[in-house]
């Protein structure tokens, strides 16, 4: 039963609550290894739902779900080891917040009606939100109240523009199901109008958790209090979630004919956050805030690729594994440094190089993957989003684009330099952890993404052709 992918995690999620903390501990890990077994197999398989009015298997959700299950059980595992350095007041409650956490994603990938995939994404809110409240400072609050308000008036927003696409129904005078596959399948005889408004309205309501500027504000705050292992889920992860639902929306606009429509606003959108990444990471003095802002840039340039469609459209399914996959690692390797020096401020870490050499590959590395550089993947899907931007005449965005990657680039090598090349102060601690278990979630990551570059499973790249092609990407 396909449903079984995110039951399981919530019902132990709840279970958690009133378990003593050793099983917890187990069981978190547990439960991450279950759920990348059940993705794999629904990935091979591609199984009936229980309810199939409600839940549908679809290459972008497959995708996400693979990406999703991978990640948690990594970072499952370094929270492990992650908690016994530092203590996290309450981890009954952590570990079960974070067990809900991948139900509300899992359930976000597999909606395939309307309504159900926003109450999967306005869950994701509620259970991610005690998380970035874990260590109870004055800070930490201000940063859960600015998720939670901005993002539910986001959500509203998304719920107004999903309710305007299914008016488009009724106005086409059609008769179909209220899912993405259903209007998909009758896209040409919904009213162009109500799609439009509600395309708008979903871009900016979803936009608004994605991380797209202007609607970002919450996001460095939110990623920089949170602990790293929930910033971690936080930026390779819900991002995610929330693009599938303006990527599920521009099935519906090319379906009907209306991506001449939908595509230039997907680029402004993206190219406003990429640009905004640019001119915060310049002056950037925490290295958690500098990486979240990354985050923006990397979900700009994602919504630029699914803008310009075609091609693009498939490099930018490529910078959305490879974000995750890369960002992720940063995190957790930001993490260890967190622990060993006590302080998110960049001018106060030095010398990793020397004091941490294991922690200083991993962080270097992610630094340079995250830059676009090869061997990373990340190297190919912005090189394959700006050749066909510049193939389809989008010179003003394409010149951009190229921009503002160059000055994003400069701002973090100028950080990432400093923290890791600059004379160490004989005055800061030195005791940077450099245990096994918070080191090699991040070396698996990075190791994936280079793999991924040069190989990947033909099954998984037929299912990444499938889901560009459905917003006429591809090949």
């Amino acid at each position: 039963m396909l449903e079984m992918i995110f039951l399981v995690p919530f019902i132990i999620g709840i279970t958690a609550f009133f378990l003593p903390r050793t099983i917890n501990r187990l069981l978190l890990v547990l439960t991450g290894m279950v759920h990348l077994f059940l993705s794999v197999a629904i990935w091979v398989n591609s199984p009936a739902a229980f309810f199939p009015a409600f839940f549908a298997v679809s290459p972008e959700g497959t995708l996400s779900l693979l990406v999703i299950s991978l990640l948690f059980f990594l970072i499952s595992v370094y929270t492990l080891t992650y908690i016994k350095e530092t203590p996290i007041p309450k981890e009954k409650i952590f570990i079960g917040f974070l067990l809900l956490f991948l139900s509300t994603m899992s359930m976000a990938t597999l909606s395939d009606h309307i309504m159900v995939l926003w109450i999967a994404i306005e869950a994701t809110t509620l259970a991610s939100a005690p998380l970035i409240y874990t260590h109870h400072t004055v800070s930490a609050l201000e940063a859960t109240w600015k998720y939670v308000l901005i993002c539910s008036v986001g959500i509203a927003m998304a719920l107004l523009g999903s309710i305007l696409l299914s008016v488009s129904l009724d106005a086409g005078k059609v008769n179909a199901a209220i899912s993405f596959s259903g209007l998909v399948a009758v896209a040409q005889s919904l009213d162009p109008r109500w799609l439009k408004a509600g395309f708008v309205f979903i871009l900016v309501g979803y936009g608004t958790k994605m991380g797209l500027a202007p609607m970002h504000t919450w996001l460095p705050d939110a990623h920089s209090e949170a602990p790293s292992p929930v910033s971690a889920l936080l930026s390779g992860v819900l991002l995610n979630c929330a693009y599938l639902g303006i990527f599920k929306t521009s099935k519906i606009m090319h379906a009907a004919g209306l991506s001449d429509f939908s595509g230039p606003i997907l680029i402004i959108f993206g190219l406003i956050s990429i640009i905004g990444a640019a001119t915060f990471i310049l002056r950037q003095t925490e290295y958690k805030r500098m990486l979240a802002y990354s985050s923006i840039e990397n979900m700009g340039i994602i919504a630029v690729g699914t803008g310009i469609g075609g091609f693009a459209a498939y490099g930018a399914i490529i910078c959305l594994i490879h974000h995750s996959l890369i960002k992720s690692s940063l995190f957790l390797t930001s993490g260890n440094i967190l622990l060993g020096s006590g302080t998110r401020l960049i001018e106060k870490v030095n010398g990793l190089a020397n004091r941490a050499p294991k922690n200083f590959v991993a962080f270097f590395g992610g630094f340079i993957a995250i830059s676009g550089f090869p061997p990373f993947g990340l190297f190919l899907g912005k090189v394959i989003i700006l050749i066909t931007a510049l193939k389809a005449g989008h010179f003003i965005a394409a010149g951009i684009f190229i921009f503002s990657l160059c000055v994003i680039f400069a701002g973090l090598a100028n950080s990432v330099m400093r923290m890791s090349f600059h004379p160490a102060d004989p005055s800061l601690p030195k005791n940077i952890p450099e245990h096994i278990g918070l080191l090699w979630p991040q070396y698996t990551l990075l190791a994936a993404s280079i793999i991924l570059c040069f190989w990947m499973p033909a099954s998984l790249q037929e299912t990444l052709v499938q889901a560009a092609s459905t917003i006429g990407g591809g090949f």
